[in-house]
């Protein structure tokens, strides 16, 4: 059906007059919600809809760059930032209020269609754009609060992006790209945007800036290494480093680490050992970038050209299988390896096995579980930890 943007006698409910009367019903916290809900009933009785503001109202005037090169994508992307004009208090506090307003709706809206929530929430739909004529999959009324909602949140977020480019600076150290941060945070100011309460009378970004933290902890976390680590493995590493800076002994032993620490052993040994950092052979060496590369210095057969070959590596996931399966008797060998498509083998299923060995399906499952019982060792998954995404 044609989303709500398709309309053109539609009755429009200006701002200025929701918020007031809002701001009126807010005099009681108690009785807001029961307020603002016969609100919404009168509107939808009468055929109103929510004005939209325009998005180009709130920027002001690009400066023109004195720079005699071209600019950055990031520097183009501050000058964008900075051109957009911040609320203060009160009017930050009418567009929560307004957006609060604009879900409780859409929700009525919803509930009226029989529409689950999470149809638009989890689902792959997008919300329609004001100005935009595209098919909604939606009945029209939905779609037109779908996008009166959507057109709120736009806007709150993109009041505050300033703060996504104010706090990347902690993290401006890392490897990370600061627009991969930027990225995450804008993406993190939505979920603020849906969890403020204005009702605890805290500016909005008081409360964004937690979730602007977590999402950039969490992507350095995740994509601050060449090899991804696990979370739990990179906060060790940061206490065994602090541990090891009290000590005042760089070659301090894993017992005396992990007692400063308040760690096991074994997490300071696989900490330790995740500290090694990584290096592209095609890398130069040099501080100026201009230096040979790491390949230059490798010996290799000039018929093969590529210098890399399996045996640089400390330990292979082939080294591991095979320390695995070393464990188990010929039978259990035979039927993990053709279970599982080891060794060249193709996958089969447990019948096929069954078939091919002459026994019951359920004799050739309980040689799997026994099988799999008897690899999985604490030796073997330290060897292959560094292989599997946590």
């Amino acid at each position: 059906m044609p989303s709500g943007g398709d309309r053109t006698d539609r009755k429009v409910y200006p701002n200025a007059e929701l918020d007031r009367r809002l701001r009126e019903a807010a005099a009681d916290l108690d009785s807001y919600e029961a307020t603002a809900r016969a609100l919404i009933a009168e509107l939808d009785a009468e055929g109103y809809d929510l004005e939209i503001s325009d998005p180009t109202q709130r920027r002001k005037p690009v400066a023109e760059s004195t720079a005699t090169g071209p600019r950055s994508i990031e520097d183009q992307f501050r000058a964008e930032v900075d051109a957009i004009e911040l609320h203060d208090r009160e009017q930050e506090a009418d567009l929560a209020r307004r957006i609060e307003f604009a879900r409780w709706r859409l929700d009525v809206a919803l509930e009226a269609e029989g529409i689950d929530p999470e149809e638009l929430d989890g689902g792959s739909h997008r919300p329609p754009m004001p100005g935009v004529h595209e098919t909604c999959v939606f009945p029209a009324t939905v779609c037109r609060r779908w996008m009166e909602l959507h057109a709120m949140r736009n806007e709150m977020v993109e009041r505050n992006l300033y703060l996504a480019l104010i706090n990347v600076e902690r993290y401006a150290h890392t490897r990370i790209g600061r627009m991969d941060l930027i990225q995450e945070g804008s993406s993190a100011l939505f979920r603020a945007v849906d969890g403020f309460d204005w009702r605890r009378g805290l500016l909005f970004r008081t409360y964004a800036v937690h979730w602007l933290n977590q999402a950039f902890r969490s992507h350095l976390y995740n994509f601050g290494n060449t090899v991804r680590l696990p979370v739990y493995l990179q906060k060790a590493m940061k206490h065994v480093h602090s541990a090891v800076e009290r000590l005042g002994n760089p070659k301090a032993s894993v017992e005396q680490i992990a007692e400063e620490a308040d760690l096991k052993t074994n997490i300071v040994e696989s900490a330790l050992g995740a500290t090694r950092s990584t290096q592209s052979i095609d890398a130069a060496l040099g501080g100026d970038g201009d230096g040979p590369s790491l390949q230059d210095l490798i010996p290799r057969d000039e018929e093969e050209g590529d210098p890399y070959d399996p045996t640089m590596e400390e330990f292979s996931v082939a080294d591991g299988v095979e320390m695995a399966l070393d464990r188990l008797s010929d039978r259990e060998r035979l039927v993990v390896t053709k279970r599982f498509g080891l060794m060249g083998e193709k996958e089969h299923t447990l019948a096929e096995i069954a078939g091919e060995l002459g026994v019951s399906l359920e004799r050739i499952r309980q040689i799997q579980v026994r099988s799999m019982a008897k690899m999985a060792t604490p030796k073997l998954r330290k060897a292959i930890d560094p292989f599997l995404m946590q």
